[in-house]
């Protein structure tokens, strides 16, 4: 019997979530492991913006949900090691800002490991140290809901702090803005579905050194269309900001 949890996790389409990998597993090799199962309309393995070393987890989008039944059913490791594979879509992704500077991915991990199994955990970082806010992936929605409920509004380590579903807009832009000094980040929006990461790099360099890019993503994994760019010196960032994004 299928319960309403499970069906709306299938009616999302066709996306897994995949982790324990292994940091040296690519993109191909991924998608060498999963096309086994089935047609593949998506691959990516996370990693981190600055290094971009392997966060140790990727998401796979089959075009057909039968393919993924397949994959989530037959596929239990690559390259000889063990991965965890589930439904990716209605998972228990948490969001996490308004973070003390002296909160780093383990102390966020020790809060967040009492609400349930996590997946994978992280606080954001530049060249500066902690930039205030991170994400956990709990296994399932039950804990992430669990966490909502129990850490949002509540003091940790003096400064209250706010746990959401995932980053919105305002989110993004309350992030971004620095009320103290001259920024160094380049907000950016409107710019569709299809634009890549190195697609908004090879737009953005050109004005100065950039330390971190991201394009914010769903659930899925897939784009939203917005995004930031970070330069190393607040100057470059002013500078792109009096030019015309495309």
């Amino acid at each position: 019997m299928t319960t309403a949890n499970q069906a709306d996790k299938r009616d999302s389409g066709t996306s897994l979530y995949v982790g324990d990998l292994h940091p040296d597993v690519t993109d191909a090799e991924l998608l060498d492991a999963f096309s086994t199962a089935g047609s593949i309309s998506r691959i990516r393995v996370c990693r981190d913006q600055i290094t971009e070393r392997s966060l140790g987890y990727a998401f796979v989008k089959f075009e057909k949900e039968e393919d993924a039944e397949t994959a989530l059913g037959t596929i239990d490791s690559i390259n000889g090691q063990p991965i965890r594979i589930m439904w990716s879509a209605g998972d228990g992704k948490v969001f996490i800002k308004n973070l003390d500077k002296s909160m780093d991915t383990k102390a966020l991990y020790d809060i967040f490991d009492a609400f349930g199994n996590i997946l994978s955990c992280k606080v954001i970082c530049d060249d500066q140290g902690s930039c205030g806010y991170g994400f956990v992936l709990f296994e399932t929605e039950e804990a992430a809901r669990n966490a909502i409920y129990k850490v949002n509004g509540i003091l940790l380590n003096g400064k209250r702090v706010y746990v959401s579903r995932e980053m919105n807009e305002d989110d993004i832009i309350e992030i971004m803005a620095d009320k103290t000094q001259k920024f160094k980040n380049v907000y950016i929006k409107n710019f569709g579905i299809k634009m890549s990461e190195k697609e908004l790099k090879e737009l953005f360099e050109p004005y100065g050194k950039i330390t971190s890019l991201k394009i914010m993503t769903d659930v899925r994994g897939e784009s939203r269309g917005f995004g930031f760019v970070c330069y190393q010196n607040s100057d470059d960032a002013e500078k792109k900001m009096k030019q015309p994004f495309m």
